[in-house]
């Protein structure tokens, strides 16, 4: 798709998944390709090829954060940031759950921090935030699995077992049997040290 149609786009839904990615990617093109490839002087970028491509990503993700609606640039924007500033990566994290009933945006923040190893950062996120009934289980599959990581056990089947209440019992069915062993084979870590 042309860029000013992708823009058009999240002009009227900033969240829409396959539009944002689309012009992520060409943001991202955008900003690795030289000027002029002919030119010898200009053939080589002036910053490397991915902190200039995570710039112009991040310039997209915060002109589509100002929307009221907006979630997917608030995440993005995070996920950015999550190495360099953790506590506005999750106050980025925190409005994009805010502003995102379904959830999709709190457990994709969820899944972050515990990737970058904020296990109890996504703890706080996804207690404070999670509205079990009401959101996708994915939420509660990432809140098991940062429990399990923070060692924090007895909460990670808290967590479970708020998740079995879910509506959505054949979603929770089929994460619940690794979720189990995941914090079993934590259980069984802990009483061997």
């Amino acid at each position: 798709m042309h860029e000013d149609a992708l823009r058009a786009m999240l002009h009227d839904d900033p969240n829409d998944e396959r539009a944002f990615s689309a012009l992520a990617e060409l943001v991202r093109r955008h900003a690795t390709e030289p000027d002029n490839p002919e030119d010898p002087l200009t053939a080589e970028p002036e910053e490397e090829p991915v902190g200039a491509a995570d710039l112009a990503l991040w310039s997209l993700a915060e002109e589509l954060a100002g929307h009221p609606k907006a979630w997917r640039p608030l995440v993005e924007l995070g996920r950015l940031s999550v190495g360099d500033d953790p506590e506005g990566a999750v106050r980025r994290f925190t409005t994009a759950a805010e502003r995102d009933p379904s959830g999709v945006a709190l457990a994709t923040s969820l899944e972050i921090l515990r990737e970058a190893d904020m296990p109890v950062e996504a703890l706080g996120l996804g207690v404070g935030h999670w509205r079990t009934r009401e959101q996708v289980p994915e939420v509660g599959r990432q809140l098991v699995l940062a429990a399990v990581e923070a060692d924090r056990l007895f909460e990670a089947r808290q967590h479970l077992e708020a998740l079995d209440t879910h509506p959505e019992s054949g979603q929770v069915e089929a994460m619940r049997r690794d979720l189990v062993v995941a914090i079993e084979a934590a259980e069984a870590r802990q009483s061997s040290t």
